[in-house]
């Protein structure tokens, strides 16, 4: 008699969902509380999509999760061999900044940047790769971009630890206004959710965007200040930079969590209304446009 595999994931229990064609009113799509209640309702189901999710990426190897915490511990290395000690870089910003210091900046500019990059890299693809739910049951589909999320904020929070060791190691304490993290991260949570569900909509309607994303993000990782301080920037480029919310974050998060500086909170209400608008902006485009995906696949 053969024995079930104890590394198969756990079936996902679909709850019972409104019927994909049915309208939803403007108010639950247009209103930021009825988005969070909707998202409620499956918060169980979310929860199971995240969990394999982020298991997944290390099911059969040796170390398994592991990984999660080896790959940032890797990354940290090698930024401080590459750049304090062979290019010696820094970024100017205290006259007694180490080699170390410039490296945790780095580290933590590019921490952001690749819970980003992951999100919009996998949107294009993401109902693409799920026909099953888009053609044979009645599934919450705006759940898919949500994991997502879920999945690369948990490898976020994951990131963070060997940069906290490295500046305890660096600093010998970690600062109080690290505590703001989780409050400076709130906007750029929210940008990528709307970025994923609008990209993850237009995906199925537009196959080309899947091509075009990579070079999006090379943009958006050379206009995000991540290698350099928005301080240094020429003025006839700092709008560039001063606009784009993930440089706003990272320069805050740099703050916050090396420098000891708290959020400049007219920049943060900024940026936090810029995500929420496109939270709400890329919800409401997957909302309306999903009952067409079946068509179009």
């Amino acid at each position: 008699m053969a024995t079930p595999n104890a590394s198969a994931p756990a079936p996902l229990m679909l709850p019972n969902v409104y019927a994909a064609n049915k309208k939803i009113p403007w108010p639950e799509l247009l209103l930021p509380w009825n988005i969070a209640r909707q998202l409620r309702r499956h918060g169980p189901l979310i929860g199971q999509f995240v969990k394999r999710d982020v298991l997944g990426r290390y099911r059969g190897s040796y170390l398994g999760v592991f990984w999660s915490l080896l790959r940032p511990l890797s990354m940290l290395a090698l930024y401080t061999v590459v750049f304090g000690y062979i290019f010696e870089s820094k970024l100017g910003n205290r006259p007694n900044e180490s080699k170390l210091d410039f490296t945790l900046a780095l580290f933590c500019g590019l921490i952001l940047f690749d819970f980003l990059a992951e999100c919009v890299s996998r949107a294009p693809a993401l109902v693409l790769g799920n026909t099953n739910y888009v053609t044979k049951v009645v599934f919450p589909l705006e759940i898919l971009p949500v994991s997502v999320v879920g999945a690369a904020l948990t490898q976020l929070v994951i990131s963070y630890v060997p940069l906290l060791i490295g500046l305890v190691c660096a600093h010998g304490a970690v600062p109080g206004t690290a505590l703001y993290l989780p409050v400076i991260l709130l906007p750029l949570v929210l940008l990528t959710l709307g970025v994923t569900w609008l990209l993850a909509g237009l995906g199925v309607f537009i196959r080309d965007i899947n091509s075009f994303v990579p070079v999006l993000l090379l943009m958006i990782m050379y206009a995000s200040a991540i290698f350099y301080s928005i301080s240094h920037v020429p003025p006839r480029f700092l709008p560039i930079v001063e606009y784009n919310p993930l440089a706003v974050v990272i320069d805050q998060a740099r703050n916050a969590v090396l420098w000891g500086a708290p959020p400049v909170w007219s920049q943060y209400g900024l940026m936090l209304a810029i995500g929420a608008v496109v939270m709400i902006a890329g919800y409401a485009f997957f909302m309306r446009t999903k009952s067409a995906f079946a068509d179009v696949m």
